[in-house]
């Protein structure tokens, strides 16, 4: 154990960690047994090294904020590396360059997620990267644009109501894309938009039934996911209770 001591204290109370001890202890706690089961999920894992998201919260909040740290985690590409990365950056150092470069590199919907929630969403670029990302063609591009409008509804509660309504057209305008991690995204959108009140229930839902309307599946799929949830009892007590 004394031998130990040493690198538990330089790891853990130096002022600065180096990208290389953030990968060594990566890979001390990877899990190659957990591979197989991320790939049947969707999940790329030519680089991972199946370190589990409880683990990397844990490493993520031992660490601390690191921009520079989480820059050079994304350069390793290492699968686990990066998300990491988007728990340990600190968003008000994030430049549109910097979410441009990243988004690009995206090819696995949990990374995509991951960046959304844990970094994109902090920064002052996320309402116009919405609009932006939605609009590009290239898959977890446009993903990355429905689930960063997901995470702002859940968590963005200064914002009003008519600035989420504005964005529900975007949903009408890409629900035909029938890639399966767009359309989950656009249905995880609308429905989080849909839960904030019952003024943007309403609008959600008539989005719904417009996609509903239309003649291709994606559409269709995007509309009966969102109107089985948002047209639920229990969703409807929860906004009626808030808005009392």
């Amino acid at each position: 154990m004394s031998t130990l001591l040493p690198y538990l204290s330089s790891f853990f109370h130096l002022p600065c960690v180096t990208p290389e001890e953030v990968v060594r202890r990566l890979r001390e706690m990877g899990d190659g047994t957990r591979l197989p089961g991320m790939a049947r999920y969707g999940i790329a894992t030519d680089d991972a090294l199946g370190v589990s998201l409880p683990r990397l919260r844990g490493l993520a909040k031992e660490v601390g904020r690191d921009h520079s740290l989480a820059l050079a985690l994304w350069d390793t590409g290492i699968h686990d590396a990066r998300i990491l990365a988007s728990m340990v950056d600190e968003p008000d150092k994030v430049s549109e360059g910097q979410m441009e470069s990243w988004v690009s590199d995206l090819r696995s919907w949990d990374l995509c997620d991951q960046c959304c929630n844990n970094l994109f969403r902090l920064t002052p670029h996320a309402w116009c990267k919405v609009r932006e990302w939605c609009s590009r063609d290239e898959e977890f591009v446009r993903r990355a644009g429905f689930v960063l409008l997901a995470t702002l509804a859940v968590h963005d509660r200064s914002s009003p109501d008519q600035r989420f309504a504005e964005t529900m057209r975007l949903a009408l305008k890409h629900g035909r894309d029938g890639r399966n991690y767009v359309k989950k995204a656009v249905s995880w959108a609308l429905r989080q938009i849909g839960k904030r009140s019952l003024a943007l229930n309403a609008e959600a839902i008539a989005v719904a039934l417009e996609l509903e309307a239309g003649d291709d599946p994606a559409s269709r799929w995007i509309a009966a996911d969102v109107l089985r949830e948002l047209r639920g009892e229990q969703v409807r007590k929860r906004l009626m209770n808030r808005e009392r």
